[in-house]
C-alpha cells in the first residue's frame, strides 16, 4: 500500500513523510469536538500524534474505531465528517471539509524520476 497524505487545510502545504526529501513539520489532526492530536514526525501511513486519521474519521461519523471503515467510508463518495489537518491549531475553527489529498503521497516530490529503460 502507498503513503497517504493530506495538503494542510490553513497553509495550504503537502504533509511531507519522513521519507521524503522534505524536512516534516508540525502537523495537527483536530476532531469535532475541540480534541486534537499533535504530530512532528509524520510516517506516511495516517498516524498523527498516535491516532489514526481514518479511525478517528469513523468514529466521528458513529461508526466503529476501525481504520478499515474509515477508509472505506472516505472513498464511498458518501457525505462524512472529516478530522482536520492544520499548522495552526491556535488560529484554526473546525470545519466540515476534508482536508485535500496530496497528490505527491507526501513523498514523490521533484526529482523523483522514474527508471528508463534499458537499451539492449
Amino acid at each position: 500500500m502507498g503513503f497517504f497524505s493530506w495538503r494542510t487545510q490553513d497553509t495550504d502545504r503537502s504533509i511531507a513523510n519522513k521519507y521524503s526529501n522534505r524536512e516534516t513539520f508540525i502537523v495537527f489532526m483536530i476532531d469535532d469536538k475541540g480534541n486534537y492530536w499533535m504530530e512532528d514526525n509524520y510516517d506516511g501511513y495516517g498516524e498523527f500524534g498516535g491516532k489514526d486519521f481514518y479511525e478517528l474519521l469513523a468514529e466521528m461519523n458513529g461508526l466503529d474505531s476501525d481504520r478499515g471503515e474509515g477508509i472505506d467510508l472516505a472513498f464511498s463518495g458518501k457525505p462524512y465528517k472529516s478530522p482536520n489537518l492544520v499548522e495552526r491549531k491556535v488560529d484554526w475553527v473546525y470545519t466540515e471539509e476534508e482536508p485535500e489529498s496530496c497528490d505527491d503521497q507526501g513523498y514523490f516530490y521533484g526529482g523523483y524520476e522514474e527508471d528508463e529503460e534499458d537499451d539492449y
